[in-house]
């Protein structure tokens, strides 16, 4: 193959041969979706921006990883390093199999690193007990790709699950949170509290979870994937509550992903990994416009 040098004109001007025809269409793709990108960020110009009005140093950090190192059979992660800080979103991307939703289970302390630390709330959780892991993990609320719902329980039975396993609410009480929840969620409590799981459709399960995540008003919410099988519009509620859970309780989350478009929706850093290291970390419009060639790549172009 010729390299870049050996396809210079007599101008010096690279000229590349006629794309193919399935090239062209992929370039015409990538540049859709970069620009659908684009405006996405464009759109929440105003509210970055108010977000870079506080600086971090304003703010406690709630999750910090720190140069952690971790392996199997083969390296995982190497050297991974990062800080959410109260109230922000982190989106954590990269190819399938860096190691983003390992990062999930070093955070609520399912796994332990072979080296370096990982802290809540300025707390090294890597040594604690598992009586103390256990109450650390009472910050935090998670949701599963698959919304992983009890098919056997109700809804309401799937979001007071975590209030009666680890609170001594009332029933009353706990009736009066789970509708809470389920109308923060954009969902109708009387219609749904008694509908399975099987009733539901791909977003209300999602919603459902979520709901079940923020039930014993976490500080911390976890996502694996909350987009993933969804249509376009439900994705775009997803995301939509995310941000409100950001903005209306101060909510610190960390959001693994592949949707970059919902990435440029909600959220305010960005940890891309590849080959066991993050190559990129800070705000998202500061992504989408790097010239690095892998994040460009990574983007599609």
């Amino acid at each position: 193959m010729k390299d870049a040098d050996e396809a210079r004109g007599s101008t010096g001007v690279d000229e590349a041969p006629p794309a193919a025809p399935e090239r062209r269409e992929t370039d015409r793709k990538s540049q859709a979706v970069r620009r659908a990108i684009r405006s996405e960020l464009e759109s929440d110009a105003s509210d970055r921006a108010a977000e870079r009005d506080v600086s971090p140093a304003q703010l406690k950090p709630v999750i910090e990883l720190s140069h952690v190192n971790l392996a199997f059979d083969v390296p995982i992660l190497e050297d991974v390093s990062f800080t959410a800080h109260e109230g922000e979103t982190i989106a954590v991307v990269g190819e399938s199999g860096t190691g983003k939703s390992t990062c999930l289970k070093l955070i609520l302390r399912l796994l332990v690193p072979d080296k370096g630390t990982v802290c809540i709330d300025e707390e090294d959780i890597t040594e604690l007990s598992f009586e103390d892991a256990l109450k650390v993990r009472q910050k935090m609320g998670m949701v599963f790709q698959g919304a992983a719902l009890f098919d056997s329980m109700t809804v309401f039975e799937n979001v007071a699950y975590p209030l009666r396993e680890h609170t001594d609410m009332s029933e009353d009480e706990i009736e009066e949170r789970v509708r809470e929840k389920l109308q923060f969620v954009d969902l109708d409590a009387d219609r749904v509290m008694e509908q399975m799981p099987a009733e539901l459709s791909g977003g209300m399960k999602k919603r459902v979870g979520i709901a079940r995540g923020m039930a014993n008003n976490p500080e911390i919410m976890l996502y694996d994937e909350p987009t993933s099988g969804l249509d376009p519009l439900t994705t775009g509620t997803i995301t939509r509550l995310i941000k409100k859970l950001q903005k209306e309780l101060t909510v610190t989350s960390i959001v693994v992903t592949h949707d970059m478009r919902a990435v440029a929706r909600m959220a305010t850093k960005v940890a891309l990994l590849h080959d066991r290291h993050i190559v990129f970390f800070g705000a998202t419009e500061d992504m989408f416009a790097s010239e690095d060639p892998y994040i460009r790549e990574f983007l599609g172009g």
